[in-house]
């Protein structure tokens, strides 16, 4: 591509910088979707088979059917995100919207009745993860659209999507502490463990809603995008797969998810029945947390040297070395397994910062394609791509454990512990390793972003 003669470009007099104020809001409502996120995707998982007694297998089906639904929700949030219009702009009133179902949801994923027949839970558990993910896309998909609408700069939306990783980090790391009480109830009786998990799903609903409701009122959106929303959804999705950046993205962003998938599956069973040491289970999830959060400052300054593109390639090697090791795991061995979390995490946090970043730098480019802008129904395609690589490796994990033998809270036979190893470790090194081969490829750099600003600039001061 080229737009431009790089020796025409003129510094940008709109740019907007960014104050931290609005960077710390922005970060907020992560902070209370993290720690749901973690507890959905870390632990629902194992509380369905080994606290309520629903099949590997049949969770793994419901975690497949949602999928499907999430084809159709969640590129029609995103596009009914690009054209809603109103006082409050177009991506705050979904983030209000989404305030009671996020919690609702969750609660319910908690905090099923006790006195439900085999047949009435798995239903429950059923709307229950559809409702969840679906609560999700419209907190998620709006306001990562929001992240990418707060300014035009190459870097700042580093300094953004970094705060928006931090706060998802710190979230994250604050359910860990549940997590470890809840493995602890589980020692104690399967009642324990759901009325202290009925419990915490209250307080975090409620936590969630006043960081949503803190972001709402603390920020404003740029009037000048509300005329550009995309007229018809397919003709988005058209300008999703036609662009090629995005494209690459789509299939680079499902292929490193199986692999990131497969460790959040697999953390907790891999520490109890492979480990043997579940109580541990916290404590290399923290390993992986507390790096992430930590390197989080650093990538901005870093990619200002080296550049997006390398910082996020080597990103994808590391996690693939890190992940990789761990096909070694035996009892005993925390240790290793301690060490090969901080190298994941602090690989992580680079692919979280930038990943969010790099997508923005190419919506721009579909303005300038399309004159449309329409953050909403690409954030919408890649949370799909990544939410369907979840779906997959959650609905071949049950099928796999379950054919391997997989007994709950038992002893598990060679070839049940060797199916935890190939998926725990052999998945995510093979996924990473291919993904970071794809995104070798990718095109669009510093340079080319600031000609199409340049191109975008001049076209809005003629108007």
């Amino acid at each position: 591509m080229s737009v431009t003669n790089a020796d025409d470009i003129k510094p940008s007099t709109s740019v907007r910088q960014i104050s931290w104020l609005e960077v710390v809001s922005y970060a907020m409502p992560p902070l209370g979707g993290g720690y749901m996120f973690c507890l959905v995707t870390l632990y629902t998982m194992k509380f369905a088979t080994d606290v309520l007694l629903i099949a590997p297998a049949l969770m793994g089906l419901i975690y497949g059917i949602s999928r499907f639904w999430d084809a159709i929700s969640d590129p029609l949030v995103g596009y009914l995100s690009d054209k809603t219009k109103t006082r409050m702009g177009r991506r705050r009133p979904w983030l209000l919207g989404a305030v009671l179902p996020v919690g609702l949801f969750f609660w319910m994923l908690s905090a099923p009745p006790d006195e439900l027949s085999s047949g009435a839970l798995a239903i429950w558990m059923g709307v229950a993860i559809i409702g969840f993910f679906s609560a999700q896309t419209m907190f998620i998909v709006p306001h990562m659209s929001l992240g990418a609408e707060l300014t035009d700069d190459y870097h700042e939306r580093t300094k953004i999507f970094a705060a928006r990783h931090a706060g998802w980090i710190a979230g994250y790391i604050s359910a860990l502490a549940t997590m470890y009480f809840l493995i602890l109830a589980e020692g104690e009786s399967t009642q324990a463990v759901r009325t202290f998990n009925a419990e915490q799903s209250l307080y975090a609903g409620v936590f969630a809603a006043v960081c949503l409701l803190i972001c709402i009122f603390a920020l404003r959106e740029r009037p000048e995008f509300m005329d550009k929303a995309p007229e018809k959804p397919w003709a988005a999705a058209r300008d999703i797969w036609r662009n090629s950046h995005a494209r690459l993205l789509l299939i680079v962003i499902f292929i490193e998810n199986l692999g990131g998938a497969a460790i959040a599956i697999l953390t907790l069973y891999t520490a109890q029945y492979v480990m043997q040491a579940p109580q541990m289970a916290p404590f290399f999830i923290l390993a992986y947390m507390v790096f992430s959060f930590a390197l989080t400052p650093l990538w901005t300054p870093l990619a200002k040297r080296f550049g997006k593109k390398t910082l996020w390639l080597s990103s994808m090697l590391v996690t693939a070395v890190a992940f990789g090791g761990m096909i070694t795991l035996e009892p005993g061995m925390e240790v290793r397994l301690l060490v090969l979390a901080a190298l994941a995490g602090a690989a992580g946090s680079c692919g979280g910062t930038i990943n969010p970043s790099i997508k923005s730098d190419i919506i721009d480019l579909d303005e300038y394609n399309t004159g449309e802008r329409k953050e909403g129904a690409y954030f919408a395609a890649w949370y799909f791509v990544s939410k369907s690589a979840y779906g997959v490796m959650l609905t071949v994990t049950g099928f796999a454990i379950s054919l391997a033998g997989f007994v709950p809270n038992e002893i598990q036979s060679d070839t049940v512990i060797w199916t935890f190893k190939g998926l725990y470790a052999g998945v995510p090194f093979v996924a990473y390793i291919i993904g970071a081969l794809l995104f070798s490829t990718f095109k669009f750099d510093e340079d080319e972003h600031k000609k199409v600003i340049a191109e975008l600039e001049a076209a809005r001061a003629k108007r």
